[in-house]
């Protein structure tokens, strides 16, 4: 293996990359940008793929208090692929090791992530958004959900109907609210015993409710990051249970009943992770848990774009129209 500076590399490669840079406001251009080199206890990899999530849509739409344009392959950090180089202090780690990571610049060719947050996968040519996955498994974890529990789902998208798959093998009945008919046939595809549309705040409590002939839920994931889901997910848990914050609420303050919170005396979990060495073991659950088949992410993956498409990506996940669950960056 060639030595470099800082890395040991597994063969040559150019000095340039194509990277996605967010020029404004739902304006992505496809740029020339160095191939950044590791230090000494980062890898670089050859990014395979990258997803599109959530919280890449306002950085894409535009914010007053964002700076334009953005750094290259910002904000990709669902990415997988294969090591191509390594720090010189990086024992355990080698080039051509099949990887998912935390990263953060990842709708490029390459990206850089540290060491001690790169989980290897299964020598494999099948996507693996592993970010998105351990979202998934820290979230389901959290929940605490348990065998024999009546379990509401509310927001059949990807994290929903990996939440469903997830509850539903641990031996919970899940019960699913989502709007779209679309997402209410995957989450039945993914194990929910009863599926409800998402159309009428009063309908909606009451057929949930007598699905558990009148004892409401020990579990209530909301997943969709709105004022109404919040709202619905705190009249359906019952006393005791445990109302779990799974949705991304980028979009203002949100109000809460704290009466019947308290009435209730239930456990208000918000399971958004910020320390990296959750997201790690996350990943590391989300190998296992694909292996073993208690996970099975592949057919939620629909809609596949190059790097070029980004913008079209972009669009998509913030429509989400019929059909469409999760997009991914193919590179």
């Amino acid at each position: 293996m060639a030595h470099t500076s800082t890395a040991l590399a597994a063969k040559p490669v150019a000095t340039t990359m194509r990277a996605a840079v967010i020029a404004g406001s739902r304006r992505t251009e496809i740029s020339e940008a160095p191939i950044p080199e590791p230090s000494a206890h980062e890898v670089r990899v050859r990014i395979e793929g990258c997803g599109v999530c959530e919280p890449n849509i306002p950085v894409w739409e535009g914010r007053a208090w964002f700076n334009y344009p953005r750094d290259a392959g910002a904000p990709g950090r669902e990415a997988w692929g294969r090591i191509d180089a390594v720090g010189r202090e990086v024992k355990h780690l080698a080039p051509g090791d099949h990887v998912t990571m935390l990263s953060y610049h990842a709708f490029a060719e390459y990206d850089l992530a540290r060491a001690d947050e790169v989980v290897r996968l299964p020598d494999s040519r099948k996507p693996f958004p592993g970010e998105a996955l351990a979202c998934a498994m820290n979230v389901f974890r959290r929940a605490g959900v348990q065998p024999g529990q009546n379990v509401a789902i509310i927001g059949i998208g990807f994290l929903g109907a990996l939440l469903t798959q997830l509850a539903s093998f641990a031996g919970a009945r899940v019960i699913a609210i989502s709007r779209r008919p679309y997402a209410l046939k995957i989450a039945r595809w993914c194990g929910a015993a009863e599926t409800i549309p998402m159309n009428g705040h009063k309908r909606v409590i009451e057929e949930a409710v007598e699905l558990t002939s009148g004892a409401g839920y020990a579990r209530v994931i909301e997943a969709i990051g709105e004022q109404e889901a919040l709202d619905l997910a705190t009249e359906l848990t019952r006393e005791r249970g445990r109302l779990v914050i799974a949705g991304y609420h980028r979009d203002g303050p949100r109000q809460v009943n704290m009466q019947l919170w308290n009435w209730r005396g239930l456990d208000v979990i918000n399971a958004h992770e910020r320390d990296p060495r959750f997201y790690v073991a996350g990943m590391r659950e989300a190998v296992d848990a694909v292996a073993s088949g208690r996970l099975n992410p592949a057919p939620l993956y629909t809609h596949t774009f190059k790097l070029d498409q980004i913008d079209q990506a972009m669009e998509m996940m913030r429509r989400r129209p019929d059909g469409f669950l999760k997009a991914l960056i193919m590179m």
